[in-house]
C-alpha cells in the first residue's frame, strides 16, 4: 500500500540545509562541523523511521511536481531504496568524523568547501535511493556527478585537477546518454514511474532494446566502474582518503551499481533481460570486470589504487548477481551493496590512517607497520578476511547468496568467476596483512595510534562486518530487507 509522507524530502533536504549551515560557518571550525554531524545524525533517524512502515509491506510517497498529466516526479520509499539509504546514512555518521580527523591531522586547505561538497553528495544520494521515477533519479545522479567533483580534485595539484576533469568528463557523458535513453523510454511507454517487474515489455524491437539497454547501462556503469568505462576510478584515488572511501562505499559507486539494480528490476524487468538474452550479455561484462580488476589490482604496489581495482572487481559482483535475473542472485546483490561498503570503507579508512600517520602510499614500504599501528592493521586484516569471502564475515553471506544465484541460473562459469576471484581477492590483500606484521623494512617507521578521531572509524566498520556476519538480528533484518525488495521484483 502506497502512504502519503514528507519524510523523504526531510531525508533529502537535511543535508542541503546544513550544506548552507557549513557554507555560513566557515570561519569556526566547530560549528561547521557540528554542522556535519548534526545533519548526520538527523538524516540517519529520519531514515531509520521509515523502515518499520517498509516491513509492513508499506510504500512511502512524496510528489514533487507533475510536468505533464501522468508524469509525476516523485520520491518513492520501497525496500530497495530504504535499503541503500541506511547504508549511505550510517556510514555518512562514520565517515563525517573520519573526515574531521583526516582534515585536521593533514591540516588540509579549504576544509569549509569540502565538507560542503560533502553535505551535497549525501543529498544526491539520498535522492538516488528515493527516487520514484527515471527523471527524478537523473536529477539526482547529475547533482552527484557536480558535487563529488570538487572532492576529487579538492588537493588543487595538476594530477588531481585531471583526475576531477577526467571524472566529470566520464560522469557528464554518461549522464547524457542516460537521459537519451529516459526520453525514448518515455516516448514509447508514457511513463518513467519505476515499476517492479519492468515497464518496457512489447515497446521496443529487438534491435531497439539492445540499444536502449546498452544506453542505460552505459549510464548508470560509468559510475559502477564497469569495464571498459572504469579508468576513472583508479585516477580518482588521488583526492584524499576520505573522498576515497566516500566514492567506494558511500555514494557515487555504490549509486552507479543501485541505478543497474533498479534498471534490472524497475525498467526491463528480469521476464524480459531472460527472454531477449540480455541479461546474459550484461552476465558476461560484468564477470570479465570482476577477473580483469582482481588481475590489475595485484599488479598494484600503491595501496589505494589497489583497492580501487578492487573495488572494480566487487562492483561487478553485485552487477552479476542483477544480471543473472534469479531471486538469489537479486537477493545476494543487495546484500553484497551493503557488505561490500562495510568492508571496503574500513580499508580505505586503514589506509588513510596509515598515510596520516606515516606518510606511506606503497605496500613494499610497510614492512612492519602493523606493530605500530595494531588496531588500525587488524581493522584491516578483518575488512580482508571479510572481502575475500571468509566466515564468519558479513561478506562470507552475500557471496554464499551470490553463488547460490548463479546455481539457481544455472551459471556454471559464472559460478567458477565468483570462486576465483574470491582466491585472488585474498592473494592481493593477504599479503599486505602479512607484509604490515612481517619483519620491518628497509625505511624507519616512528608512528603510533594517538588520536581516536582517526583510529575509531575502521575498529567501527570493522565491527559492523563482524556483527553482519555472525549476529541473528543484524543477519535476518538485512536479508528480510533484501528479501521484500527482492520479492517486488520476482514476486514472492
Amino acid at each position: 500500500m502506497e502512504v502519503a509522507s514528507i519524510r523523504p524530502l526531510l531525508a533529502v533536504l537535511v543535508s542541503a540545509a546544513a550544506s548552507l549551515g557549513i557554507l555560513a560557518s566557515n570561519r569556526n571550525r566547530t560549528i561547521r562541523e557540528t554542522w556535519t554531524f548534526a545533519a548526520a545524525s538527523i538524516k540517519f533517524i529520519i531514515v531509520l523511521s521509515m523502515l518499520p512502515a517498509i516491513f509492513r509491506g508499506n510504500i512511502l510517497t512524496f510528489k514533487i511536481l507533475e510536468i505533464t498529466p501522468g508524469i509525476i516526479c516523485s520520491f518513492r520509499v520501497d525496500a530497495l531504496g530504504i535499503f541503500f539509504a541506511l547504508v549511505a546514512s550510517v556510514l555518512w555518521i562514520i565517515t563525517s568524523w573520519y573526515s574531521v580527523g583526516y582534515m585536521r591531522a593533514l591540516k588540509e586547505k579549504e576544509q569549509t568547501r569540502y565538507f560542503f561538497s560533502f553535505a551535497l553528495s549525501l543529498t544526491a544520494t539520498m535522492g538516488i535511493a528515493f527516487a520514484g521515477d527515471l527523471i527524478t533519479f537523473f536529477a539526482f545522479y547529475e547533482m552527484l556527478a557536480l558535487a563529488t567533483y570538487p572532492l576529487v580534485a579538492h588537493k588543487e595539484s595538476r594530477e588531481a585537477v585531471l583526475a576531477g576533469r577526467k571524472y566529470l568528463v566520464y560522469s557528464l557523458t554518461a549522464g547524457a546518454l542516460l537521459l537519451f535513453a529516459i526520453t525514448w523510454t518515455l516516448d514509447r511507454t508514457g511513463t518513467v514511474a519505476f515499476t517492479p517487474g519492468g515497464l518496457l515489455a512489447g515497446s521496443f524491437s529487438s534491435k531497439e532494446l539492445l540499444i536502449v539497454f546498452a544506453l542505460f547501462i552505459y549510464g548508470c556503469g560509468v559510475k559502477a566502474a564497469l569495464f571498459p568505462v572504469h579508468a576513472w576510478l583508479p585516477s580518482a584515488m588521488v583526492a584524499p582518503t576520505p573522498v576515497s572511501a566516500l566514492l567506494h562505499a558511500v555514494a557515487v559507486v555504490k549509486a552507479g551499481v543501485f541505478g543497474i539494480l533498479r534498471i534490472v528490476g524497475f525498467v526491463f524487468g528480469p521476464e524480459l533481460l531472460d527472454s531477449s538474452g540480455l541479461g546474459r550479455l550484461l552476465a558476461g561484462v560484468a564477470a570479465f570486470t570482476i577477473l580483469y580488476a582482481s588481475c590489475m589490482a595485484l599488479a598494484q604496489d600503491n595501496l589505494k589504487r589497489r583497492l580501487a581495482y578492487s573495488t572494480i572487481s566487487q562492483l561487478s559482483y553485485i552487477i552479476l548477481g542483477a544480471a543473472l535475473v534469479t531471486p538469489a542472485a537479486y537477493l545476494g546483490s543487495i546484500m553484497h551493496l551493503a557488505n561490500h561498503a562495510m568492508m571496503k570503507i574500513t580499508l580505505f579508512f586503514c589506509a588513510g590512517v596509515i598515510y596520516a600517520k606515516t606518510h606511506l602510499e606503497n605496500i613494499s614500504d610497510m614492512g612492519g607497520i602493523g606493530r605500530k599501528l595494531p588496531w588500525t592493521l587488524t581493522a584491516f586484516t578483518i575488512g580482508t578476511l571479510g572481502l575475500s569471502g571468509f566466515p564468519p564475515f558479513s561478506g562470507f553471506i552475500s557471496k554464499w547468496l551470490l553463488c547460490e544465484g548463479a546455481v539457481e541460473a544455472e551459471g556454471w562459469v559464472f559460478l567458477a568467476v565468483y570462486l576465483t576471484s574470491s582466491l585472488l581477492n585474498a592473494a592481493y590483500l593477504l599479503p599486505v596483512v602479512f607484509k604490515a606484521f612481517g619483519p620491518p623494512g628497509t625505511k624507519q617507521i616512528t608512528a603510533s595510534e594517538k588520536g581516536i578521531a582517526l583510529v575509531w572509524p575502521p575498529l567501527a566498520t570493522a565491527t559492523l562486518v563482524i556483527l553482519f556476519g555472525i549476529v541473528p538480528f543484524f543477519i535476518l533484518t538485512q536479508i528480510d530487507l533484501a528479501r521484500i525488495a527482492s520479492s517486488s521484483v520476482f514476486g514472492p
